[in-house]
């Protein structure tokens, strides 16, 4: 089977394609034939060495696949080969074949094909873990996503409408309008406004009829960040993804007190290791509001896995919106 290789730390040209023998499921484990790949700005800093976690080289990138049961490992009972699912990695999805642990692989629904599903792993679980784990979201709040055209920023918009709240996407880029609004934005936040600090909270109580938004969030930091806490409704939560903006924001405290202000973190992959079930749930949650038509994501591209190059570019450069997939040929 082909799979892509980091052999040494560096920018996605220099990683190689190479013909590997088939993995074998340990314990715990599934052996999946992969038929879609889902593609993150993770994967660029894995390849690239910079990100928390990192496998001693050489390792094949990716962390969420879609495809088909192949094979189980001892003492797995909850799957069978011939099933149909999606599953989560710290590495080793850029495969036409991987192994995952069967408590981080889940059933895919009847009418969702490979590529949404894939589409539907690492940026839609943020999204759901920061807006109903992290950020308490009750229906008819009304939530700021910064990076609304990202996947992360996609995802939550979705999850906000299929919820029952009202979506503020906050984008840089009027040509990404409509995606957005696609997606189920109601209202279209600039954050590319002259004077940010004070534009960010007007447009946002503008929309919101004067209250603010009950939820942020901010998968940008910096100065977006910064402004869009000062949009926060009373009692309101911002809900801190990461830093695309490069610089890390600080918080005045005295600021969260006088308005009963939250502010919190998600770091989505703790989850996955600590409560494994509370995952499962989610991912069940989001594959049964796609079957109900509430949400879809939103796939730019697909690529073949030999492209997988030229799709990471797409992301490094911000042109992308929404989701890039890769596919291995399999249908």
């Amino acid at each position: 089977m082909r799979a892509v290789i980091v052999e040494r730390h560096g920018p996605p040209a220099s990683c190689v394609i190479k013909d590997l023998p088939t993995p074998e499921p340990g314990a715990g484990e599934v052996l999946i034939d992969v038929h879609a790949i889902d593609v993150n700005y993770p994967d660029l800093l894995v390849i690239g060495g910079t990100y928390q976690i990192l496998p001693p080289t050489p390792f094949s990138p990716g962390k969420q696949v879609a495809g088909v049961i192949a094979a189980v490992g001892a003492g797995v009972d909850s799957f069978k080969p011939g099933d149909r699912v999606t599953a989560q990695l710290e590495y080793g999805g850029y495969a036409e074949q991987t192994v995952a642990p069967a408590a981080h692989t889940y059933p895919m629904t009847p009418s969702i094909g490979f590529v949404d599903a894939a589409a539907m792993g690492l940026t839609y679980q943020t999204a759901h873990f920061a807006l109903v784990e992290r950020g308490h979201f009750q229906t008819g709040e009304s939530v700021l996503v910064t990076g609304a055209s990202g996947g992360v920023g996609i995802a939550a918009i979705s999850l906000v409408k299929a919820l029952g709240g009202v979506a503020l996407a906050g984008i840089t880029n009027p040509a990404k309008a409509d995606a957005v609004h696609q997606a189920g934005a109601d209202h279209i936040i600039d954050l590319a406004a002259d004077d940010l600090r004070e534009s960010l909270r007007r447009q946002v109580r503008d929309a919101t009829g004067g209250h603010g938004a009950d939820i942020v969030i901010d998968p940008v930091g910096g100065d977006v960040f910064d402004a869009a806490l000062r949009a926060l409704a009373w009692s309101g939560r911002i809900v801190i993804i990461g830093f695309a903006a490069g610089r890390i924001p600080e918080v005045k405290a005295n600021y969260l007190l006088v308005k009963n202000l939250t502010a919190t973190g998600c770091h989505w992959s703790d989850y996955r290791e600590r409560t494994p079930e509370a995952v499962a749930r989610a991912q069940a949650e989001m594959f049964d509001l796609y079957e109900q038509g509430r949400i879809r994501p939103h796939v730019m591209a697909t690529y073949p896995l030999e492209r997988f190059a030229d799709a990471l570019d797409v992301i490094k450069q911000g042109q992308v919106v929404g989701k890039m997939v890769l596919t291995t040929g399999r249908d």
